[in-house]
């Protein structure tokens, strides 16, 4: 299919799920009792996923995976992609195969594409919320353990970008370094000093953006201010470096800040709370 993410394993993470649902390495675990003792090993059945929701779909290629991986010549067909906008009542994907293949992986891969779709969903809402053609909406790294990469594509098939993917690919000061560091430009000039290519700042009041860009911070997270507060750090800031707000960012206030001039406006409840959307599969014997 040609599907990859960087730094995630596909078949790995595809592996790991259904050892989990199957109880591999478990007394009496490695099998579906349901399946094996229900339906006849030849049986085999026609599938369709479906939306009872308006969503925006991610995740169809893992379950794919999922599905190719109990049975390697299993029909497929994607009838929409990643990151397509589709009403509620759309087919995403029909299948037909040995039915207890497709029994045993519908559980893993329904449980993805709902997650995944509800992410790209919410992320989608937000953008249309903040409703800017030059401000940019933002992840956090509010993932779910082991769930990172996937979490982050999602967000992306719904128009985000992806903030740090994790604590090693940028600096991100906050409010604990600098009690540690004493100061927001000790800390920042640690950062520096350290040879860290990339430092993103946190500062919460106005008095703290100078200390910062001298110290050498290439990006200012504005935190939890109000627009007025943010209009005053952006021109103060003057284009020097990227600006973002965060916190206390949701649907009803995102298009007042993003119109404050910041480049950048991050929620963490993209990847931390979104609800999972309503995606089916109904079977049936063939």
């Amino acid at each position: 299919m040609g599907f990859a993410i960087e730094g995630f394993d596909l078949s790995e993470f595809v592996r790991a799920t259904l050892a989990e649902d199957l109880g591999v390495g478990l007394p009496g675990g490695g099998h579906d009792v349901t399946s094996e003792s229900v339906i006849p090993a030849d049986a085999r059945f026609s599938g369709v996923m479906d939306s009872r929701d308006a969503i925006v779909v991610a995740g169809l290629p893992i379950a794919v995976a999922f599905f190719r991986s109990l049975q390697g010549d299993m029909d497929i067909e994607l009838l929409v992609e990643d990151g397509d906008r589709v009403p509620a009542g759309t087919d995403l994907m029909r299948l037909s195969g040995n039915a207890r293949a497709m029994l045993t992986a519908e559980r893993s891969a329904l449980n993805t594409v709902q997650h995944l779709s509800g992410i790209a969903t919410m992320a989608r809402q937000y953008v249309d919320a903040m409703d800017s053609q030059t401000c940019v909406l933002l992840d956090t790294r509010k993932t779910i353990p082991g769930l990172r990469h996937l979490e982050k594509y999602a967000t992306r098939q719904g128009g985000a970008q992806n903030h740090r993917m994790g604590l090693w690919d940028a600096a991100m000061i906050k409010d604990n370094h600098v009690a540690v560091a004493g100061d927001v430009g000790t800390a920042v000039r640690r950062a520096r000093d350290a040879g860290v290519p990339r430092i993103i700042c946190e500062v919460d009041r106005i008095d703290q953006i100078e200390p910062a860009l001298a110290a050498g911070a290439d990006h200012l997270l504005l935190d939890n201010m109000d627009p007025a507060t943010l209009r005053a750090a952006v021109a103060l800031v003057a284009g020097r470096v990227p600006t973002e707000a965060s916190g206390g960012i949701n649907l009803d206030t995102i298009a007042a800040k993003a119109a404050t001039g910041v480049n950048y406006v991050s929620v963490g409840r993209l990847t931390q709370s979104a609800p999972a959307a309503d995606i089916g599969l109904d079977f049936k014997p063939l």
